[in-house]
């Protein structure tokens, strides 16, 4: 039994015809986290391609001081600088050129984007998030996508940290109260009756 199984007591399938799947700043940066994951996030981003589901990749980056935040501050000048290497998304993903990429500069994908519009413009109700890192930005994005009136699937295998201590704290807070939890074997049997 895994140790959110206690929290997640709420349980659904997500609507293909409503649903977007966000792949949260899979990044040469976050590559020690990252690679464990990419079978799961390509196999994820399989089934909702062949549902028909667009994907959303975002991507961390920051371009000047304006742009640094508490960001700078908090992780001692250690951040990802647009241009280059370790800002780029890792080229084993099953991304196509079609593809929307969302930059941004913090933990949320909604903060200073367009993503929320796009969401709307798209007619999208259900979000899922897979992506980097767990706790930090999958879980703001997450949160926040909630809080904005979104249904949240959130990824427990497509989704990865620096610690499993700190990815199971996501997944019990987040079951707990924003999101419904998902896998890449729930996915596929959710969308095969669907």
């Amino acid at each position: 039994m895994s140790s959110y199984s206690k929290y997640e007591t709420r349980t659904r399938k997500p609507d293909p015809k409503s649903a977007v799947l966000i792949v949260v700043d899979m990044q040469n940066y976050f590559s020690s986290m990252s690679n464990p994951i990419v079978p799961a996030i390509n196999i994820t981003i399989d089934l909702c391609r062949r549902n028909s589901m667009p994907i959303i990749f975002t991507r961390h980056r920051h371009k000047s001081p304006d742009d640094y935040g508490m960001i700078y501050e908090w992780w001692n000048g250690d951040i990802i600088r647009d241009g280059t290497v370790e800002a780029e998304l890792i080229p084993e993903l099953l991304r196509r050129e079609s593809d929307s990429v969302v930059e941004k500069y913090t933990y949320s994908a909604f903060k200073d984007t367009n993503l929320e519009e796009k969401l709307l413009e798209m007619g999208i109700k259900e979000v899922i998030v897979t992506g980097v890192m767990t706790n930090l930005c999958c879980e703001t994005t997450a949160r926040e996508a909630f809080v904005r009136g979104f249904r949240v699937f959130f990824s427990t295998d497509a989704t990865a940290t620096s610690s499993a201590e700190l990815h199971d704290a996501t997944l019990k807070n987040l079951a707990y109260g924003f999101t419904y939890l998902v896998d890449c074997k729930r996915l596929q049997a959710a969308f095969s009756i669907s």
